[in-house]
């Protein structure tokens, strides 16, 4: 993987982190085949229809790439509570995986960034802010 170029990696001391490299031509193809072998690619329907989401991330096991069953997911935004609830019930059938979801206002998330920002995550989507 490090002599085809789709990984880095990068030293921290005694550890080696390896991180995928999303200048490589094949990491749009690679990226979609993850995202569907992990049911990604449905939660982003899920995002897309509740309301004024400004940004939706995966958090700790998912975002490491590990299929634990239980996807954590962290929306913020203006979200419809019932339509979540509905749409992650739908889901969880559709993917057989449990979805835990967080539900944030911006303000809640710009206090809580610090801590979310050492748990492992992954940014599926943000909203371009104009300020």
């Amino acid at each position: 993987m490090l002599a085809a170029k789709l990984l880095t990696n990068e030293k921290d001391g005694r550890k080696v982190l390896y991180r995928a490299n999303d200048s490589h031509p094949l990491f749009p193809e690679l990226q979609s085949m993850v995202r569907k072998v992990l049911g990604i690619d449905r939660l982003e329907n899920v995002i897309a229809s509740l309301g004024n989401v400004e940004l939706a991330m995966l958090v700790d096991d998912y975002a490491c790439g590990k299929d634990t069953g239980i996807i954590d997911l962290i929306l913020v935004g203006d979200i419809n509570p019932k339509r979540l609830g509905e749409l992650v019930c739908h889901s969880e059938g559709y993917i057989k995986r449990k979805i835990r979801t967080l539900t944030l206002t911006r303000q809640e998330y710009d206090e809580m960034f610090v801590g979310l920002r050492e748990r492992p995550h992954l940014l599926l989507w943000q909203h371009e802010r104009a300020d």
